[in-house]
């Protein structure tokens, strides 16, 4: 009986301090968080159409997507490198990781954190550690997309 009134004791203990816990955590607007991230992640998205509008002023469909993804990664990189990237993700949340711009972010602070243990060895090798996983993603998601479209062709003529 002793064992059972002790843990019963202790399980109230922990109930009452979680509690305690929770009470002084600031209350969170959902709402106005998926807000902040749907309006800051669509204009990140309008920024890059209006990018893409001015190059195909002048190049053709595929030379203007390839001039505004290397554009909004620059300019992610830029951001990031000068710390303005980190306070708007902190204001927008996830309406920051548009995934060109989420990458380019991950990739330069993932640089900039291992600069000092050189060149090589710091920072392109943590840079190649994060972009691995994403790299493989992409080349096994290729691989499959490549033999369904192969296949539907040689199954269906």
């Amino acid at each position: 009986h002793i064992g059972d009134i002790m843990n019963d004791y202790n399980l109230k203990n922990k109930v009452s301090k979680i509690k305690k816990r929770e009470e002084r955590l600031v209350k969170r607007s959902i709402l106005k968080n998926v807000l902040k991230s749907f309006v800051i992640g669509g204009l990140i998205c309008a920024i890059a159409e209006g990018i893409y509008l001015l190059f195909n002023l002048n190049f053709n469909e595929k030379d203007s997507n390839n001039y505004t993804i290397m554009i909004i990664i620059v300019i992610a990189a830029v951001l990031t490198g000068f710390g303005v990237f980190d306070r708007i993700g902190q204001f927008a949340g996830c309406g920051t990781i548009v995934p060109i711009t989420g990458f380019a972010n991950s990739m330069t602070s993932s640089a900039m954190e291992s600069k000092s243990e050189g060149l090589v060895v710091g920072v392109l090798n943590n840079m190649f550690k994060l972009a691995g996983s994403v790299i493989a993603v992409a080349i096994i998601s290729g691989v499959i997309v490549g033999l369904i479209t192969y296949l539907g062709g040689v199954i269906f003529g």
